[in-house]
């Protein structure tokens, strides 16, 4: 064999080699692959089980976070799409319960005795403060309440400022994107709280039925009218039993 011929067959057997040794390369990482990715659908399975137990107990809020956590780690695996499949659902759920619970809170409930019975009352602050006499703004407070003597009432009641309507007035009343409507009300005579009544406080009630928003626009003695805005959807309506 001549020299050429040999260098040739040199050259040749190298690059067989490093072929091999390439093949052999491809094929290890192909096999590790295989093995993570078999790793990560187990993983992902048992994820995807504490999701479904969670959807079965109607937690929410823990069903959105596993999976949040198993799509953000194993977001290839047939376990993932699965879950991704009813994710959209499951936030809409569990962002419905945070809402709910946050409109809750929104609500304060007092009893306490009263004329040899019992007083009691559900309140809740307008979602914005509000200006009424160029002081500032300042909460509002609407306040429905079921009185041993008096019987049930529903009322405004403000910080500062003072309402304009001795002995009385008319109120405009807006439920959601409903038409609005106008309702009489009255201001008492009485230095004991800065109050204006709703005379029809049954129809009032009645408007919060399924409602997300109240707006009350009154006349105030600083002259025109202001408005308040209530986020009313979280009311306990069976913590008012006198009022069903």
């Amino acid at each position: 064999m001549s020299a050429v011929a040999r260098s040739f067959a040199a050259v040749l057997f190298v690059a067989s080699l490093a072929l091999a040794g390439c093949q052999d390369r491809e094929a290890q990482a192909a096999a590790q692959a295989q093995a993570q990715a078999q790793a990560d659908e187990q993983q992902a399975v048992a994820g995807e089980r504490d999701f479904e137990a969670a959807v079965a107990a109607e937690n929410w809020a823990l069903a959105k976070a596993q999976a949040d956590v198993l799509l953000s780690r194993y977001p290839q695996t047939e376990a993932a799409g699965r879950v991704r499949a009813k994710f959209d659902e499951v936030r809409s759920r569990g962002d419905a319960v945070r809402e709910q619970a946050r409109t809750a809170a929104l609500w304060s409930y007092d009893t306490r005795p009263a004329d040899g019975g019992q007083q009691v009352s559900a309140a809740i602050y307008a979602r914005e403060p509000v200006d009424v006499d160029g002081s500032g703004t300042k909460p509002v407070r609407l306040i429905f309440r079921d009185h041993p003597s008096w019987g049930r009432s529903s009322y405004l009641v403000l910080e500062a400022g003072d309402f304009d309507c001795y002995p009385s007035c008319r109120v405009e009343v807006t439920v959601d994107e409903a038409a609005p409507r106008r309702m009489a009300a009255n201001r008492p005579q009485t230095d004991e709280a800065i109050a204006m009544f709703i005379d029809d406080e049954k129809a009032l009630w009645r408007l919060l039925e399924g409602a997300k928003t109240l707006s009350i626009a009154f006349p105030v003695k600083a002259g025109g009218t202001r408005t308040a805005v209530f986020e009313v959807a979280g009311l306990d309506r069976a913590r008012m039993p006198g009022w069903q």
